[in-house]
């Protein structure tokens, strides 16, 4: 990736009354169909992170050139859920051992990453991937970029609540399905009644 200073950057959006942290954990259709369903999450918002180009669209993502992750904006009400609960989930419902790809999805706008907020952000998610790859809880090491918010950009409208949407799609029912299957499996007592 080009020179730190001439990655553009953007404020993250704020809700009062809400905390937020940038996920990356392969197609965004999946992350963002795990933590919709999450107790405590508010919004769900697909975008991309990290990249040198600005307002940057699906096509330009896709070429793996722009230094962007495809990503979701979580904002979580921390009473009802913690940072901690969330990061619990991120790591258990993709698999941060591969770099840049998540099963069939290949290149870096796939990998898993952390863009962190605030210095709390950061010290959890280095404690946890530390604590994770001592335990030895993955067959191989988490290669989990944890780096710091440079920029966020909404994805285009068609992604976002692409699952709930589209969820018939095959790749919805191949892809995306196993995952909120996943954490029906492991994180029940987390998810919403709805």
């Amino acid at each position: 990736m080009e020179n730190q200073s001439q990655i553009p950057t953007t404020s993250p959006e704020v809700i009062p009354g809400l905390e937020s942290i940038i996920l990356g954990g392969g197609c965004f259709w999946c992350t963002e169909a795990v933590f919709q369903r999450l107790e405590g999450v508010e919004k769900v918002v697909s975008g991309y992170a990290g990249g040198i180009v600005e307002e940057p669209t699906y096509r330009q993502i896709c070429t793996g050139t722009t230094g962007h992750a495809e990503v979701i904006q979580v904002f979580f009400d921390p009473g009802k859920v913690s940072l901690e609960q969330l990061l619990e989930v991120f790591w258990a419902t993709h698999d941060p051992t591969t770099l840049n790809r998540q099963g069939a999805d290949v290149g870096p706008q796939y990998r898993s990453a952390i863009f962190y907020l605030n210095e709390e952000q950061k010290q959890l998610s280095e404690r946890m991937k530390k604590e994770l790859n001592d335990a030895s809880v993955f067959d191989s090491p988490i290669v989990t970029e944890i780096t710091a918010f440079s920029n966020f950009y909404p994805a285009e409208i068609y992604h976002q609540d692409y699952y709930n949407l589209n969820g018939l799609q095959p790749y919805c029912q191949f892809v995306v399905r196993p995952k909120v299957e996943k954490l029906k499996k492991y994180f029940a007592d987390r998810m919403k009644n709805s």
